[in-house]
């Protein structure tokens, strides 16, 4: 059983929902995320989705995309992402997936990223850009080399394609809470709770929701209904508000906040 179906299965007895933190790899460096993943497992994240910067993301709001643009302008790549999993390897075993563009998987390579990825102790990977009609061999690769491939579903999904990406998702399926983009929003739309229990219908696998999230009263309602709690705007914000502190005080006020919504998120 992998790092991710564990989780879930440990979560699941405890009759808990997952709380997984958005950060940007790279941002404000990679001293900082290596340490930030650390403190945000330490705090309470279940799972960790962590951002590959990329010039021109999919469905990333301003927040995401600014702190993709500060990575790349301080060098992050795809290498150093999957170097810093491997600094994290040596101390800490949080599950961790990439939220990663098909673009830069393509440039890399399907087998050479899965392969080096699955080797530097990355779980999983969400691609957004890419289709389940394109997706079936990058979904048989990465269950041959033990790395999951994640699917979304939108709340404008027709039901029969619900059904299809419900099946070829792996780990679990990353439910959009709403038709846009990424970024905090003052309330969630009122057919989420619907919404959810429409997609765990299909499945037994774990359903996670994101996408506006970004308090732990939100966290808390949608931890009631899923089986995880996704949050990163409102995560990436906080690193952004914290830029001006040395890194030790960037980390440590950001992995408060998250705690936040991870105390609220298994009180759900």
């Amino acid at each position: 059983m992998n790092r991710i179906d564990a989780t879930f299965a440990a979560l699941r007895k405890r009759k808990q929902a997952a709380f997984m933190p958005f950060i940007t790899a790279g941002d404000p460096s990679f001293e900082v995320t290596r340490d930030l993943v650390v403190e945000l497992a330490r705090g309470g994240a279940d799972l960790i989705e962590f951002g590959i910067p990329f010039s021109d993301p999919i469905a990333d709001g301003p927040v995401i995309q600014a702190s993709y643009t500060r990575a790349l302008a301080h060098g992050a790549t795809l290498e150093r992402s999957l170097q810093t999993v491997r600094e994290i390897r040596r101390s800490c075993e949080v599950p961790i997936v990439f939220m990663i563009s098909y673009t830069l998987v393509f440039r890399h390579g399907l087998e050479e990223f899965i392969t080096a990825a699955q080797e530097a102790g990355v779980d999983g990977a969400i691609i957004p850009d890419l289709p389940i009609e394109e997706g079936e061999a990058v979904a048989k690769a990465g269950r041959h080399k033990g790395l999951d491939i994640v699917f979304l579903i939108a709340p404008t999904t027709p039901p029969d394609r619900r059904k299809r990406i419900a099946d070829m998702s792996q780990g679990f399926i990353y439910c959009v809470s709403v038709a846009g983009i990424t970024g905090a929003r003052d309330r969630l739309p009122d057919y989420i709770v619907d919404y959810i229990a429409s997609i765990k219908g299909l499945t037994d696998k774990p359903v996670c929701l994101g996408f506006g999230v970004s308090t732990p009263d939100q966290a808390r309602f949608v931890a009631a209904h899923a089986d995880g709690v996704i949050v990163g705007s409102a995560i990436v914000r906080e690193m952004e508000k914290a830029s001006a502190l040395p890194p030790r005080e960037q980390v440590a006020r950001v992995a408060a906040f998250a705690q936040q919504l991870a105390a609220a998120t298994k009180a759900g």
